[in-house]
């Protein structure tokens, strides 16, 4: 197996993690890195921060899911432009064109991560999972087969425990107390 279908293998299982995955990027995202940051489902970049996929000054194309991610994430045009020049683009920048989530100042990188982090982990755990499940498996399909998909999901839900909680802390108006059934 080539180093490319490895770290390809190793990007997809990130990608497919049940539980969301948060990529905190200071300083250069190039390359490889710039499609690591692809595959996590929210990004928040340090105001530090550079994305970029300048393989084609070298002759080649972005290998591990750059040509594919970064469309779906941006729309095509904006992928070609940065994908065909291999120029760079600042946090702000990727910021406004939907690459990153969020921009902070580099000292507060990791705090506004664990924050968000521990937000999402107060979330139904199950609920969690098929919301990224429905997403992701959604933009495999047509829209009429994600919807369908995405009801199938969201029944399934109505059968968990959380769901209970969830809508029982609402009529009670406190914190529900997620357990991950």
């Amino acid at each position: 197996m080539s180093t490319d279908q490895t770290a390809n293998r190793a990007f997809n299982l990130i990608a497919n993690m049940p539980k969301p995955v948060i990529a905190a990027v200071a300083g250069f995202a190039l390359g490889g890195g710039c499609e690591l940051a692809l595959v996590a489902d929210v990004r928040i970049a340090a105001d530090n921060a550079k994305f970029g996929l300048p393989e084609i000054k070298l002759g080649i194309l972005p290998g591990i899911g750059g040509t594919q991610r970064l469309p779906r994430l941006i729309g095509a045009g904006r992928a070609k432009e940065l994908i065909f020049t291999g120029d760079p683009i600042n946090a702000e920048e990727a910021w406004r064109i939907g690459l990153v989530n969020k921009v902070v100042p580099a000292e507060q990188l990791f705090a506004e991560t664990r924050k968000l982090a521990k937000r999402l982990a107060g979330q139904g755990a199950v609920a969690l999972r098929l919301a990224k499940s429905s997403i992701n498996e959604g933009l495999e399909m047509d829209l009429a087969a994600g919807l369908q998909y995405e009801h199938k999901c969201y029944s399934i839900l109505f059968s968990t425990k959380d769901q209970k909680e969830g809508f029982s802390a609402f009529q009670e108006k406190r914190r529900p107390n997620f357990k991950g059934r």
